[in-house]
């Protein structure tokens, strides 16, 4: 989960101002389903630090949602140049996972 936490976290335009997310076309309100979509991740850090485990079920809903979200960002255009912006983060984060 925490794997899955963090390659979310990289892929999802977060850090992106609301005035970039809610200019154009608008299949969803995107500002919206990044807010719902970081309160359940921060959920699941929080319950993870605590030492609960996910089931497989939780994990595949929350992999699923985070999609389905995706999907729709990249319909309104917020996903273009994120991809590489990621792959780039998430090789800096694993690389300070293995080092800590």
């Amino acid at each position: 989960m925490q794997q899955l936490i963090l390659q979310v976290r990289t892929a999802m335009p977060f850090e992106l101002p609301e005035a970039n997310l809610c200019s154009g076309q608008c299949n969803g309100c995107s500002q919206k389903l990044l807010d719902y979509l970081d309160i359940e991740l921060e959920g699941w850090e929080y319950r993870l630090k605590d030492g609960q485990i996910p089931d497989f079920g939780e994990i595949q809903r929350i992999a699923k949602t985070s999609k389905k979200i995706y999907k729709i960002l990249d319909r309104n255009g917020l996903i273009e140049d994120s991809y590489e912006n990621a792959l780039r983060t998430h090789m800096k984060n694993s690389r300070e996972l293995k080092n800590s």
